[in-house]
């Protein structure tokens, strides 16, 4: 039997593995809800993974997402306690972005899990340098589940549209509010919270507000969408900069489901899948982008917006999880062939 438990939260790529897993005939042990508020969420998981204890067996896999706070040890103790195995997937390393843990910490701690699913090579090197000696698999790109159609257009528009959508205040990404001097054949139109309009002269630059996520998916009609994070237009900076070089934002699979080929850091852990499945522009930085437009065939562009509209059916049927999942219990059923 395979179990998950439910993660309770807001965020968007936990819950889309959630459904999966549930889709995929996985049995949810979170069947109780105490409420949202911190006592509440707090039962809810004891109880959770108290029901390790009474419906795991041997050879039984538990699959759990990590970060998980308070319980992810006990969860690994408990179903290892059961003679069950554990797969893990990866969404945010502590010890590289916020540095609460240690490389070795916090390797101690993966080190409870059979399997782990990994965001991209990056992340699966730096594991592996650190110590982790499990199976790995490399998801390369986070699903993303939404009842929206995309729009179905593929001539670029003239000056071309670029979309960048999530925080927008300065503490998070200045460059926003740079791009003034090197926008020349191009425009942006900006979607979230946090942008200071007020100080706004560029006539390029436009400002949306805030749009829910299944709305964007089926209505957004830029060319490309942009990620990038930092003060700098010459390569992502700060914590959120540095730690695109090993993980896979969400923003990146939230364009893709839109049929939005995505412009990338050329440092960014994503660029090699981005430049293999011909679904968008890498570039060294913002600089560059005028002149990678320009080059820019209408020809070329329509492969690139089909593909990325061949990676959203990929994203909304959950065929990278899926994929992690198949492979997870490929290395456990050769390591135990009861699995």
């Amino acid at each position: 039997m395979r179990y998950y438990i439910e993660v309770g939260t807001v965020n968007k790529a936990k819950q889309d593995i959630d459904e999966i897993c549930c889709r995929e005939g996985f049995t949810n042990l979170t069947r109780h809800n105490f409420g949202k508020g911190g006592m509440g969420r707090f039962l809810t998981k004891l109880v959770s993974i108290t029901n390790i204890l009474f419906q795991l067996k041997k050879d039984d896999i538990l699959f759990l997402q990590y970060p998980m706070k308070k319980f992810y040890k006990t969860a690994c103790t408990l179903a290892y306690f059961k003679s069950a195995k554990v797969v893990t997937v990866i969404h945010d390393l502590g010890a590289f972005r916020r540095h609460k843990l240690s490389p070795e910490g916090e390797n101690r701690r993966l080190s409870k899990t059979d399997f782990l699913i990994v965001h991209n090579t990056t992340m699966r090197n730096y594991l592996i340098e650190h110590g982790f000696k499990g199976g790995i698999h490399c998801l390369q790109i986070f699903d993303y589940l939404s009842m929206s159609k995309p729009t179905n257009y593929k001539t670029p528009h003239t000056p071309w549209r670029i979309v960048y959508a999530g925080n927008l205040a300065r503490w998070r990404n200045d460059f926003l509010y740079k791009l003034e001097p090197i926008m020349k054949n191009w425009q942006m139109d900006l979607y979230g919270k946090g942008f200071d309009a007020s100080t706004n002269t560029c006539q390029q630059l436009f400002y949306h507000g805030f749009m829910v996520s299944d709305e964007f998916i089926a209505k957004a009609e830029a060319d490309f969408g942009l990620v990038w994070d930092g003060d700098s237009l010459e390569q992502c900076t700060g914590d959120w900069g540095e730690y695109l070089r090993i993980n896979d934002p969400h923003k990146t699979s939230f364009y893709l489901r839109a049929g939005i080929p995505v412009i990338v850091w050329r440092q960014a852990a994503m660029s090699p899948f981005i430049e293999s499945q011909g679904i968008g522009i890498v570039i060294d930085g913002l600089h560059q982008l005028d002149e990678r437009l320009m080059q820019l065939s209408n020809a070329d562009y329509q492969q690139m917006r089909q593909n990325a509209q061949s990676i959203s059916l990929r994203l909304n049927e959950g065929y990278y999880i899926k994929q992690g999942i198949k492979a997870a219990i490929s290395y456990l059923s050769k390591r135990d062939p009861h699995v």
